[in-house]
Parts: structure tokens; C-alpha cells; sequence
């Protein structure tokens, strides 16, 4: 029997009077990947927000692997988008993916140079001749693997990836979703947002459709229908959209 790593129910988060999420509701299994689909400003980011617990929900229960938001904290893993940070900064690729064993090893204390749980995390993203670089030297696609080798270096459950195909090319994407395909293997459970619509969804379990509400969940062939797409962006894009998705995907 398949368990429950993400159950949403009735989630509503609002800054002020505007409100980013109404009465959402789904449930993401373990060892699954699923895709977080919309137009910009259609809560997105105030999902994964609410989710590490960044933003107080205005309603609702989430539960993280049976947990409160606050006591799951160390199972649940945000790698963010690429232009939310900051590259200037002199770390190398090894500083930023040791990062993620600082609970682990306790706050006050240092990360080991052969912490073995940041070796093999470089090891499975194809990062670790480049442990020395700079992070700002790398590319994109290397920066983002390095911000997925900080996660599971980690050892989290659950991952939550924010736009990570954004300015990477095809063979970083391609490496990416192998990396991802993985996690999934050992039963590690990924979330992310994208706006590729494309060949990249035949890779998903489930697609979440939002429009501030919960449009259509399920899989590709459920949710990427016209009519949903049409109510989460509007009729000027569903062709276009469902064309691509269809032509790649083999979908009737």
C-alpha cells in the first residue's frame, strides 16, 4: 500500500487581502514525482512557502510524511530558483553542498572535508571533480545539481524543486531528470514547478494544474485536457500547449 508523503487539505494562504491559495486540497504519494503547473501568480511559490513553513497558512492542515509542517523540517528539502541566489558569494561547490549536513552534524560543529554523506551526494550529481570550484564558475545546469547535491546530501524525503529547468540546456536537463529518476527509485518523493510544457511531462506521475485553486490533479492525460488548460491560462494558449504536449507525449 502506497503512503501518503504530502496531504494537503483546504489550504488558503493570503498576504493581506490578497489571496494566493484557496481551499487547495491534494495528496502526493511516496517514491512519486509530480509537477506543479501554472501561470505566474497562480500560488506556486506561496505552495512550497507553505510547505517548509515559510508562510502561515490563513486555513487548512498540511502533513508532511504524518508530521506538522514544524516537526518535519529535516524530512522536506527546498532547492530554490536559480535567480533567488545570490552566486557572488566565495563558496566552493563542496561549501554549498555540506550545507545540507548541518543538521545532522549539529550547528556549532564543522563539516568534515570527508564527510562521506556530501561525497556520495556530489558523486550521484556528477559533481565531484568540480568540488573545488567556485559555484559562481559553474553553469547553470551545474549550479542547480549543486543545489540538488545539498539536498540530498541532506537526507531528506521529500524534495521541492522551484523552476529547476530554467536556463539550463538539454543535456543538463536531460542529466537532471536521470538524477531525479533516481531519487525516485530509492523512494524519495520530488515536487516541482515548471513551465515546460513539453516532452518533460510524460516523466511525471502527477500534475497539480493551479490557478489559486486547484484546477485539475492526477495524471498527464487527466489534467492537460483543453478545458482544464483553458480554465488555468486561458483559450489563447491551450492550443499551442496541448498541441506540443499531445504531439511529444503520443496523446489523442
Amino acid at each position: 500500500m502506497l503512503s501518503e508523503a504530502v496531504v494537503v487539505d483546504g489550504l488558503t494562504v493570503a498576504y493581506e487581502r490578497i489571496v494566493a491559495l484557496e481551499d487547495v486540497s491534494f495528496k502526493v504519494f511516496r517514491g512519486s514525482i509530480t509537477a506543479v503547473v501554472g501561470p505566474n501568480g497562480s500560488g506556486k511559490s506561496s505552495l512550497f512557502k507553505a510547505l517548509v513553513g515559510q508562510v502561515k497558512p490563513r486555513r487548512g492542515v498540511i502533513k508532511i510524511l504524518g508530521l506538522d509542517v514544524s516537526d518535519a523540517r529535516g524530512k522536506i528539502a527546498y532547492v530554490p530558483q536559480r535567480e533567488e541566489v545570490y552566486w557572488d558569494y566565495p563558496l566552493t561547490v563542496w561549501d554549498v553542498v555540506a550545507m545540507g549536513r548541518i543538521r545532522n552534524v549539529g550547528y556549532l560543529r564543522s563539516v568534515k572535508k570527508n564527510d562521506e554523506k556530501v561525497l556520495a551526494a556530489l558523486e550521484k550529481t556528477g559533481l565531484k571533480e568540480l568540488m573545488h570550484r567556485k559555484i559562481s564558475e559553474l553553469s547553470g545546469g551545474q549550479q542547480q545539481r549543486a543545489f540538488i547535491a545539498r539536498a540530498i546530501a541532506q537526507e531528506a524525503e521529500i524534495y521541492l524543486l522551484d523552476e529547476p529547468l530554467t536556463g539550463i540546456d538539454a543535456e543538463s536537463e536531460d542529466r537532471l531528470f536521470d538524477i531525479l529518476s533516481e531519487m525516485r527509485r530509492i523512494g524519495k518523493t520530488v515536487i516541482m514547478t515548471t513551465h515546460d510544457l513539453s516532452s518533460t511531462f510524460e516523466f511525471f506521475d502527477n500534475i497539480l494544474l493551479l490557478r489559486n485553486r486547484v484546477i485539475a490533479f492526477g495524471s498527464p492525460e487527466k489534467v492537460l485536457t483543453a478545458e482544464n488548460l483553458a480554465s488555468a491560462y486561458g483559450s489563447e494558449r491551450v492550443a499551442m500547449h496541448l498541441t506540443d504536449v499531445g504531439r511529444v507525449a503520443g496523446w489523442r
